[in-house]
C-alpha cells in the first residue's frame, strides 16, 4: 500500500510539511493517528470544509485512525487566524447545537463505529485548565517574540481593530490540544489550513519541549476555482453539506457547474476515484467532459448525502436538463447510472400552455396544481417553511409569481420538501 502522505500530494491535498522525511516513515507503519480541528461557529460544515474532511477520511482508508476535534473550548475563544476582527464569542449552549450538527456530518464520510474514529471536544480539557499551573507549566516554552511574528497574529496585529488578549491565547490553547492528543491517544501529526502553519508548528515543539518526542504538521493549501473564487462561495453564499441548507439537487447543481479547468483537479480532491481514471480526464473535451462533470456532481453528492439522494439528484437534473449517458470508458469506477433513460419515467410531469402564464400565476397555486400540495393553504405553509423550491432555488414567498422567466428550455423544476419533484413543460 502506498504511502498515504504520496496519496495526499498526488491528489492535491499537500501544501506543506514538516519533517519530510521522518513524517514518511512515521506513516510507513501502520496505525497511527491524525487529526484535524473543526470549529463549531455553526451547526453544518460546508464545501469549504471539504478538503480536511476527505484529507481524514483518506487516512482512515489506508489504515490509519482519524481524530475529528471538535473546538468547543477554543470556540469559546475564537480563532484570529485569517481575521481582521474579532470573532463574536459563542455561548457554550450554541456551541453543543453546532457540534452535534458537525458530528453527523463528519459521520458520511468517516467510519466512527469501534473506535476507527474518534470525535473529540477540546472543551472536555481546556474548560478544566487553571491558569497558574497553564503558566507555569505550558505557557513557559513560548516565546512572544515569536508568536507575535505568526501571520494568524501579525494580520490582526496590523488592522485598526488590533489583537484581542483572549485571541492572543489561542495558538497555546491548539498547541495544548495537540500535546494532549499526543499524550492520550498517540497522536503524532495535527493537518489543518495554510493559515494554521504557526498553530501546528507551536503544538509540535510543544511536544518535542515537553516529552522529547517527535510530532508532524501538514497544511493544506486554499482550494480556489480557475476563475479565482474560493472554494465554495457562489452568489448565493455557502454550499452547506446540511439538506436542510443546501438541497442534495442543490448539492449536486454546484458540481455540475464546476468549470471545465477544475474538473480534473476537483475529482481528484473530492472523489476516491482512481488517480490513474482521473487523469484520464485531462484528455476529455466537450459532451465527455461534460460526462466526468456528471461524474464529480453524483460522487460528490453521494459521500455528502447517500447514495440514493445522488441519484434522486442525478435523475431531477436528466429529467429538468436532459438525460447524459456517461460512457463506460469515461471514469469507469464511478456507480453514477449509466443507462439510458426517458424523462418522463423519473419526474412526474404536467404540461401548461405558455397562454395560462401571460399574466402569471402565484407559485403557491403552481404548488398546489402539481399535486406537491394538497391545498391552496397548504401550498402557502410550505412555502412559508421554506420547503418549496424552483429549479433549485428556493421560494421566498407564497405570492411570488411564476412567468415564463421561470422556465429554462420550456422547463420548469419544482420540488417539495427533499425529494418529491414535479415537471411543468410548458407549450405553445
Amino acid at each position: 500500500m502506498a504511502n498515504i502522505v504520496d496519496t495526499l500530494k498526488e491528489r492535491g491535498f499537500v501544501e506543506q510539511t514538516t519533517h519530510d522525511a521522518e513524517l514518511y516513515e512515521h506513516f510507513n507503519a501502520g496505525g497511527r493517528s491524525c487529526y484535524i480541528g473543526f470549529d463549531p461557529t455553526a451547526s453544518s460544515l460546508h464545501v469549504g470544509s471539504l478538503v480536511p474532511i476527505m484529507a481524514l477520511s483518506h487516512m482512515q482508508r489506508a489504515g490509519h485512525r482519524p481524530i475529528a476535534l471538535v473546538g468547543g473550548g477554543t470556540g469559546l475563544i475564537g480563532d484570529p487566524s485569517g481575521k481582521t476582527e474579532m470573532r463574536t464569542l459563542l455561548t457554550h449552549e450554541s456551541i453543543e447545537q453546532n457540534v452535534a450538527g458537525i458530528q453527523g456530518q463528519l459521520s458520511h464520510f468517516i467510519d466512527f463505529s469501534g473506535g476507527k474514529a474518534l470525535m473529540l471536544n477540546n472543551a472536555d480539557w481546556l474548560t478544566k485548565l487553571e491558569y497558574i499551573p497553564m503558566l507555569r507549566d505550558i505557557g513557559r516554552h513560548f516565546s512572544v517574540n515569536r508568536m507575535i511574528k505568526a501571520e494568524s497574529y501579525r494580520m490582526r496585529l496590523d488592522s485598526e481593530e488590533g489583537l484581542n488578549f483572549i485571541e492572543f491565547n489561542y495558538m497555546i490553547l491548539q498547541a495544548y490540544d495537540f500535546m494532549t492528543l499526543f499524550d492520550k491517544y498517540d497522536c503524532g501529526l495535527q493537518m489543518g489550513g495554510s493559515d494554521q502553519w504557526g498553530n501546528i508548528v507551536a503544538g509540535i515543539e510543544l511536544i518535542r519541549r515537553v516529552f522529547k518526542k517527535p510530532a508532524f504538521g501538514i497544511t493544506f493549501p486554499l482550494i480556489m476555482t480557475s476563475s479565482g473564487i474560493k472554494m465554495g462561495k457562489t452568489h448565493k453564499g455557502a454550499i452547506w453539506l446540511d439538506p436542510s441548507r443546501t438541497s442534495p439537487y442543490e448539492y449536486y447543481q454546484f458540481w455540475i457547474n464546476t468549470e471545465d479547468a477544475d474538473v480534473e483537479r476537483f475529482l481528484a480532491l473530492f472523489t476516491f476515484l482512481p488517480m490513474m481514471e482521473i487523469k484520464a480526464v485531462a484528455h476529455l473535451d466537450g459532451e465527455k467532459l461534460n460526462c466526468a462533470k456528471a461524474v464529480l456532481a453524483f460522487e460528490a453528492t453521494a459521500l455528502a448525502h447517500g447514495l440514493e439522494e445522488a441519484v434522486g439528484a442525478c435523475n431531477a437534473a436528466g429529467s429538468m436538463f436532459g438525460f447524459r449517458v456517461v460512457p463506460g470508458d469515461v471514469l469507469p469506477s464511478s456507480s453514477i447510472p449509466r443507462d439510458e433513460k426517458e424523462s418522463d419515467d423519473s419526474v412526474p410531469c404536467t404540461v401548461i400552455n405558455e397562454l395560462v402564464l401571460a399574466g402569471g400565476i402565484c407559485a403557491f397555486k403552481v404548488l398546489h396544481m402539481a399535486g406537491l400540495a394538497a391545498s391552496g393553504g397548504a401550498a402557502r405553509r410550505l412555502i412559508e417553511q421554506g420547503g418549496a423550491y424552483i429549479n433549485g432555488e428556493r421560494i421566498a414567498s407564497a405570492d411570488y409569481v411564476v412567468t415564463k422567466n421561470d422556465f429554462k428550455d420550456a422547463n420548469m423544476l419544482l420540488r417539495a420538501g427533499k425529494k418529491r419533484y414535479h415537471k411543468i413543460l410548458l407549450e405553445k
